[in-house]
């Protein structure tokens, strides 16, 4: 073995030496050295030297590796724990699922089955930037903080936890708008009931869906308002993020969160009408089919008279009707609802049916079958409290026709 040391010229015995001393120990090192020509012992001392350092390297690689994959595995049965401990809440006999529930969903800003916004659904008001969106939303803030009783003539529930609100979208004209609506005489409640999250959230609630929930917790919130749904998960056009959102949604609402959302609609609908459907709202289906009410405001910037349209609703539609915002006092009230009973009223004799309801309740000219079938809704619903009659029409496939009672033809 010597012989052949002596015989290598300087690249050979790199190789060899390389080789040799990565598969060998310190102790077999230093017998092979002791045999090596002097003139050649500091090279081979330093090639010694190098494999030292990439064998310390690699063990050092290794051991982080290891330690990453032992953090991975502490995540995991972190994770682990905690969904299985949840699954002791969140599973429940299907008997008291199914029928102990309410006929008529508990209102956190509605009555009877006039639920604007219900208890474990998510309530979003979607419109263009300007209509007044923030400023319904802080009124139904004020009733959950105890400082108000109803909105739009509706009571709001008050809640027992904090309110968060995630003032993601220009946090800055959020404060104006709430400026107009609390006091000084407020700041008690507000500062021990409110909490005001400034800019983005720390996490991208559709790729890390627990964050919406971790957040409320933190703050000891049953009430949040994500404002707006554009700041918290990008790209909702997209159905992997639009499911990734609602998984965030929903994982709130069960740990017993109420949630409020400000969102908007596509500019126009089709053929350039005004975008009154749940398929106007911008992005993925996935985020109205987790929506449990979807209220619609529209008009022009800054306008004090808007729309207000019930697209998605929990029980009874409510609406459609014109609002006013008082920008001044920062409230909105019910400009100019629709009077059935004085329509009916007004066309005498005649009577009104479904189909005239509908022209005159949405303002079309033609009315889907939709919206014929909630016209038709509305004043059936106005025969139960007796305020119409209805007569059926002897001829079959004519339309019922509705009278005020007491006024209709002998």
């Amino acid at each position: 073995m010597t012989a052949s040391v002596y015989s290598l010229t300087k690249a050979a015995l790199e190789g060899a030496a390389f080789t040799f001393l990565t598969a060998t120990s310190v102790e077999e090192q230093n017998t092979v050295l002791a045999f090596v020509p002097d003139h050649q012992k500091a090279e081979w001392q330093a090639i010694a030297d190098d494999v030292e350092f990439r064998k310390t390297t690699s063990r050092e690689a290794a051991i982080r590796r290891e330690l990453e994959r032992r953090q991975d595995l502490a995540e995991a049965d972190r994770r682990w724990a905690e969904a299985t401990a949840q699954s002791a809440s969140f599973a429940v006999p299907g008997g008291g699922f199914i029928l102990d529930a309410a006929a008529t969903p508990p209102a956190v800003w509605g009555v009877g089955g006039d639920v604007l916004w219900a208890e474990g659904e998510a309530l979003m008001l979607c419109g263009p930037s300007g209509v007044g969106k923030t400023t319904l939303a802080a009124q139904i803030v004020r009733g959950r903080l105890g400082l108000g009783s109803t909105v739009l003539g509706y009571p709001v529930q008050q809640g027992g936890g904090r309110v968060l609100y995630l003032a993601c979208d220009r946090p800055a004209q959020a404060s104006r708008a709430m400026q107009r609506l609390f006091s000084e005489n407020d700041r008690t409640v507000l500062d021990e009931r409110l909490r005001v999250w400034k800019g983005p959230p720390p996490h991208d609630f559709a790729k890390r869906p627990e964050t919406l929930t971790e957040m409320c917790r933190a703050h000891g919130a049953d009430t949040v308002i994500v404002d707006s749904l554009k700041d918290v998960a990008l790209g909702l056009s997209g159905d992997e993020v639009g499911a990734g959102y609602n998984r965030a949604r929903q994982m709130a609402i069960v740990s017993g969160v109420q949630v409020i959302e400000q969102h908007h609609q596509v500019k126009r609908g089709a053929n350039g009408t005004t975008p009154n459907t749940l398929a106007d709202v911008y992005g993925s289906t996935w985020i109205t089919s987790g929506a449990g009410s979807v209220i619609l405001l529209w008009g022009d910037a800054g306008d004090p008279v808007v729309s207000f349209r019930h697209l998605k609703q929990p029980m009874n539609e409510i609406g459609p009707f014109q609002v006013t915002h008082d920008h001044t006092a920062g409230t909105t009230s019910v400009h100019d609802q629709l009077d059935l009973v004085g329509l009916v009223r007004a066309a005498g004799g005649y009577g009104m049916t479904a189909l005239t309801a509908a022209e005159a309740l949405f303002e079309a000219k033609k009315p889907t079958s939709a919206q014929k079938e909630k016209a038709r809704r509305k004043l059936d619903a106005l025969c139960r409290t007796h305020e119409l009659l209805r007569r059926d029409p002897e001829v079959k496939g004519a339309a019922a026709t509705y009278y005020v009672n007491g006024h209709g033809p002998s």
